[in-house]
């Protein structure tokens, strides 16, 4: 078996971590922070919008098992990609709307992607499309958050709407 990988931003990672570890398919999901300046920036740091890096989810996943492309719908679903530097009440660059590829493969299907997502929001996708850089993974205590504390407030209500949303919408991907 060969895993690919690749990196998204879609607001908080809890939220993005939390749906991804129920695709069959994917082998790891890891939150951590990426193409930002800083060489190795803390959960503070990176809150604090002085880093440029975003809140993300890096997949290894298996695509004989599921594609790239049935990924990156799961994605377009789960977040709003028309929110520049926000999703829902969380705010700031850290919580922008991306796709952060490793094979130029992945970049044009990714690019295709998104021209799809952006002719069904009407042109106001803002989500980026860059190479993977500078990645550091989060805190061990960040690391499958949502499975561990699904009764905190913000797992509650922000991250388990998304999880139930999933569920709901793409049942031949679930585990």
């Amino acid at each position: 078996m060969t895993l690919e990988r690749i990196t998204l931003a879609g607001g908080c990672f809890w939220c993005l971590e939390a749906v991804y570890e129920h695709v069959r398919g994917v082998h790891r999901v890891e939150s951590g922070y990426s193409n930002g300046a800083h060489p190795s920036p803390n959960y503070e740091q990176v809150c604090s919008g002085t880093t440029g890096h975003a809140e993300v989810v890096r997949l290894d996943f298996d695509p004989a098992v599921v594609s790239l492309r049935e990924l990156l719908e799961v994605f377009f679903t789960i977040h709003d990609p028309t929110t520049l530097n926000r999703q829902g009440a969380d705010v700031g660059t850290q919580y922008r709307s991306a796709i952060y590829w490793h094979t130029e493969a992945q970049r044009a299907l990714a690019a295709e992607v998104i021209r799809e997502a952006n002719e069904h929001h009407g042109g106001r996708v803002v989500t980026e499309l860059q190479p993977e850089t500078n990645y550091h993974p989060a805190e061990a205590y960040h690391q499958h958050y949502y499975a561990r504390h699904p009764d905190q407030g913000y797992c509650a209500f922000v991250v388990a709407s998304k999880v139930d949303k999933f569920l709901a919408s793409f049942k031949r991907l679930v585990k």
